[in-house]
């Protein structure tokens, strides 16, 4: 469970935090380092079950100590620390602080948990895949702390519609309740069998009868009277909340215990196809700069071609311009027509997307020039990086003896996305 929680969520979550992406430098460090002292404490934890392996991690995770300097003065003399110790098997465990230990915090991270879970199984219910988004999470939890509503409105609703690929988030406050779900009563036959006896086919006939008001009365007064015996709704009733609203386009899951139902709304218009399409198409992307070894700050430009009379492709990126803006640092991919004779290609795959072969390329950042330009001027300006003459508002060449003046925002721009922009040269960008 643990390797479970570190990987599948503080990790997963906390991705593009770590690699300074999301919070800058200052929370990327703050992330690592909660990282590191995790790891770190269950090595030294683990030390003594597993003696050979937490001995590997040890020798890593020690050169990140401060006190790793002084092993060479005597890595096994007091004080054991880490770091300057040299085997994990010298250190001492690691106290306990419950100072540590946030309540709420883990509360509403379980809480996050459910959804997420329940929101996947959803989709595989209607089998959507997560690269298509879909349009609305609602969520109906019975008696939620105030924290934690607070929190997955709050800090936590970005991950939830991150990890569900969903645009809105609704958690349905408690008056509204019954235009979701119905909350119906059962006995808890365990504990009631002796104390009901025969009257327990009765007794199951008159709770499962209740309407969402009456359980929900129920609750709130702590149980209710049948035939001259107190039931306590704590432990002598079971609720369970089920999705009771109408419309196909509706499917939902809810816990085994019944206290939280996930409804998502399944729609799938235009936009919610095209915005599946283009992550379908980053994908192929981020796999082309994979296998390429870029890191995430070097800087391709894009282009694709499809097959003749299909324009599925440029239709989807037409309509999320934003979503590859923020993905690929202003980077939008275009048809291949328009990239420059002097583009250089660094790698290329062909892709099925929305149903349709797509050519899908990866270039090196080149200077565009104006439609039409001579070779010998073609030529210079295959010659120039983007960034050498980002601050150059004119240049001047000499071609056949003659000088000739360029112009950026005229004769050349630094990408062709901004040259297309520039030009209107593509209506939707």
């Amino acid at each position: 469970r643990f390797v479970t929680q570190l990987t599948n969520w503080y990790v997963r979550l906390n991705r593009d935090r770590l690699k300074g992406l999301e919070g800058g430098d200052g929370e990327a460090e703050t992330g690592l380092q909660v990282l590191y002292h995790v790891l770190l404490d269950v090595t030294i934890l683990m030390a003594p079950f597993t003696p050979f392996i937490t001995e590997y991690f040890y020798q890593h995770l020690r050169k990140f100590q401060p006190s790793y300097s002084e092993a060479g003065e005597g890595g096994s003399s007091n004080p054991v620390m880490p770091g300057k110790s040299d085997s994990v098997h010298f250190l001492t465990l690691p106290a306990y602080d419950e100072s540590r230990l946030n309540e709420n915090a883990v509360e509403a991270m379980e809480a996050l948990q459910v959804i997420v879970e329940n929101g996947r199984n959803v989709r595989e219910k209607r089998k959507i895949s997560l690269r298509t988004p879909v349009k609305c999470v609602t969520v109906i939890m019975r008696n939620p702390s105030a924290h934690v509503v607070d929190s997955i409105n709050g800090p936590l609703k970005g991950y939830i519609l991150s990890e569900l690929n969903a645009w809105d988030l609704v958690i349905v406050p408690e008056e509204k309740e019954h235009e979701w779900v119905t909350l119906s009563l059962m006995p808890n036959f365990n504990i009631l069998g002796r104390k009901l006896g025969r009257k327990m086919k009765d007794f199951k006939t008159h709770v499962t009868s209740l309407s969402h008001a009456d359980a929900v009365a129920c609750l709130e007064n702590g149980g209710l009277e049948f035939e001259g015996l107190t039931i306590s709704a704590k432990d002598e009733l079971i609720s369970k909340l089920s999705f009771s609203r109408e419309g196909d386009h509706w499917e939902s899951n809810s816990t085994p215990e019944g206290d939280v139902v996930v409804a998502v709304d399944c729609t799938q218009d235009e936009a919610i196809l095209s915005s599946g399409r283009s992550r379908e198409l980053i994908n192929v992307i981020q796999q082309l700069r994979k296998a390429m070894g870029l890191d995430l700050s070097d800087k391709v430009e894009v282009f694709f071609e499809e097959s003749v009379g299909i324009d599925t492709v440029e239709s989807s990126v037409a309509m999320n311009v934003n979503l590859f803006e923020a993905k690929f640092q202003g980077a939008v991919p275009l048809p291949k027509k328009f990239a420059p004779s002097w583009s250089v290609i660094l790698r290329s795959d062909t892709a099925e997307i929305g149903g349709s072969k797509v050519e899908v390329s990866i270039c090196r950042p080149a200077v565009a020039g104006k439609n039409g330009v001579g070779e010998a001027v073609g030529y210079f300006l295959s010659t120039l990086e983007p960034s050498n003459v980002a601050n150059e508002s004119t240049m001047s060449i000499t071609v056949d003896g003659k000088e000739t003046t360029l112009k950026q925002g005229e004769d050349y721009w630094g990408s062709t996305v901004e040259k297309l922009r520039a030009t209107k040269g593509l209506s939707w960008l």
